[in-house]
């Protein structure tokens, strides 16, 4: 189904947002009744951020690969909109350890070979994958079918991780270091705004040197309100919703958004209830996570919120009448799914988080770990695409993946 160019939605389009408002709806109702009323926030702030990646199309994945094979960097310079924003949010309330009266910590790990190795094996899962931790969630809410894959050998990537992080953490590392906590507020702040300035600087400089001039967003047929509740958003519009649905995070949660704890905490629940032991793995004995595994799913934060994001972005896709899923799959694209999504899983544990909890809360918890993640990710975005002709024969720019 194309985009309507009705003022309204057509009748028989209206199925998905109402499943989706009605399954919101039924979660908030029993959150409400078993986890207390933070969970129902956290879902609202999870259906946000899906409606927001999907109306803006807000992809990492996509951004970095158009910028490798065609120096268009207008996903690129967003990320440092988004970046930059949260940072100004995020310092001050890190340096003060509380927010609205919660006591708050950043995602702050240490730097060393389980990062690198797990962000470069990780860019390349984004680029086979098609997409990111974030692109994975909103593209499989949008009705893509081929993410489900991606999705399913995420997690089986992540609980496999699990069993072996013992090991890769043990390698030489630096100590987990924040710049707010290092260096203080100001320094950080003008030391990290610098660098944001410099890479949107750099993304100008090579696509104009590319083409010319930058590129022009395609108008929208919506305007105003309709645009809102129907899309397509600019990019800045998300990136600044993004990071003020983060600083929301950080507030109802106590730590900054993160997606893919939950997909290990997901394989090893189902590794447990077929009778494998997880628990006695080192990772499960870490008390937080120990507590995780014990504890429903439904007093998990992470798991909340992303499955709010699948539900905000079967709303937002319903709204723009674009949910038509279609479960004709070329056979390697199937393939290079099922390899995309083991190494995003598995590399997002090497490397304490993915392409939100590591690189976007990272560096906006002033985390070192987050800028060696950027720089060990994009090379292995470098070699993905590379790779993608492979699976993807005869494509210039990659199939569209609803903006991943």
């Amino acid at each position: 189904m194309g985009l309507s160019t009705t003022a309204t939605p057509e009748p028989r389009r209206l199925g998905a947002p109402l499943i989706a408002l009605g399954l919101l709806l039924a979660g908030a109702w029993f959150l409400n009744l078993n986890a207390g009323f933070n969970q129902v926030l956290l879902l609202i702030v999870g259906a946000a951020l899906g409606l927001t990646l999907y109306h803006a199309a807000f992809g990492f994945t996509s951004a970095w690969r158009v910028f490798i094979t065609e120096r268009r960097g207008a996903g690129l310079r967003a990320q440092m909109v988004m970046l930059a924003l949260a940072v100004l949010l995020f310092f001050p309330a890190l340096s003060s350890g509380s927010l609205f009266g919660t006591p708050i910590k950043g995602l702050v790990a240490p730097a060393g070979v389980s990062v690198v190795f797990g962000a470069f094996i990780f860019g390349i899962g984004m680029q086979l994958g098609g997409g990111c931790a974030s692109g994975t969630l909103f593209t499989v809410g949008g009705g893509n079918a081929r993410m489900l894959v991606t999705l399913l050998f995420f997690i089986i990537g992540s609980v496999t991780a699990t069993h072996h992080v013992d090991w890769w953490f043990a390698l030489p590392s630096f100590p987990a270091t924040s710049i707010v906590q290092a260096w203080g507020v100001v320094p950080a702040l003008l030391a990290s705004l610098a660098l944001f300035g410099l890479i949107a600087w750099a993304t100008r400089v090579l696509e104009m040197r590319r083409h010319g001039g930058l590129e022009v967003p395609a108008p929208s047929e919506h305007q105003g309100l309709r645009r809102f509740l129907r899309g397509p958003w600019p990019l800045v519009w998300g990136a600044i919703a993004l990071a003020l649905l983060n600083y929301a995070t950080l507030a109802l949660a106590g730590r900054p958004w993160g997606i893919t704890s939950a997909f290990a905490l997901w394989g090893a629940k189902t590794l447990g209830g077929l009778g494998v032991d997880v628990g006695s793995w080192a990772f499960w004995q870490v008390p937080a996570n120990a507590k995780a595994l014990a504890a429903p799913l439904w007093q998990d934060v992470t798991t909340v919120m992303d499955l709010g994001i699948v539900l905000g972005a079967l709303l937002a896709a319903g709204l723009a009448g674009r949910f038509a899923p279609s479960l004709n799959i070329p056979l390697p694209s199937l393939i290079a799914a099922i390899i995309g999504g083991l190494l995003l899983g598995y590399g997002s544990r090497l490397a304490y988080g993915c392409n939100i909890g590591a690189y976007f809360s990272g560096i906006a918890s002033g985390s070192v770990h987050g800028w060696l993640w950027l720089v060990a990710a994009y090379t292995g975005n470098l070699v993905g695409v590379r790779l993608r002709p492979l699976f993807f024969a005869g494509e210039r720019r990659a199939p569209a993946l609803s903006g991943c």
